[in-house]
């Protein structure tokens, strides 16, 4: 990114002032792109372990399959999704707060025995299912702002700080080499001034 300068001071100034704002910034920048790696890990790692625990537990009813045919699975339904707002490395993210059920009656009469403990299995597949996707979500909202974020220290570190230094380096050699010329400019006048000066002294 080529930077647009002029060669005077007043843009020297505005040029150090923009390079100190991002120096100062990177430090920070760096130190959040650390903490939104950790934390998209942290949700990744609990997205894979609510996979992994609803894995196993679709196994060990596979057993039942039989009987699941019987199930009615329209008895439970979620009713409520509570939802919270918190930040993580300053990114606002979504976090599961608690799940309502609501369960149809039905006759314990006319339905088998194991209806009761069908519908715990169900709400706790339920459960692990909304929690990996709370996950799922926090991961990508987290990896989007640290992709964001790496993008800003790349350009920061990369681009931009380098370009204001080279920015800065070419108006100081400038205005140092306007300012010899000038040395040597006043120089030769003198020197004209003092031979003008003594010829004029001459009789």
């Amino acid at each position: 990114m080529a930077i647009k300068f002029q060669y005077n001071k007043t843009a020297l100034q505005e040029l150090n002032r923009q390079l100190k704002i991002r120096q100062r910034a990177l430090p920070t920048l760096k130190n959040k792109e650390s903490a939104l790696r950790v934390e998209v890990k942290k949700a990744k790692g609990q997205a894979v372990a609510r996979e992994e625990a609803l894995a196993r537990r679709m196994a060990d009813y596979e057993r039942m399959a039989r009987l699941w045919k019987e199930f009615d699975p329209g008895l439970v339904e979620v009713e409520e999704v509570q939802i919270k707002s918190r930040k993580i490395a300053g990114i606002q993210v979504p976090v599961l707060e608690g799940i309502s059920f609501q369960t149809r009656p039905f006759s314990l009469f006319s339905r088998p025995h194991w209806y009761a403990d069908g519908i715990a299995i169900l709400k706790e597949l339920a459960q692990i299912a909304i929690e990996k996707q709370f996950f799922v979500r926090m991961m990508e909202l987290l990896d989007q702002a640290r992709k964001k974020t790496t993008q800003k220290v790349n350009l920061y570190e990369k681009v931009q700080i380098p370009g204001y230094e080279e920015a800065i380096l070419k108006i100081k050699r400038f205005l140092e080499d306007e300012e010899n010329l000038s040395k040597a400019a006043q120089k030769i006048v003198k020197k004209r001034q003092a031979a003008a000066q003594q010829k004029s002294d001459r009789p």
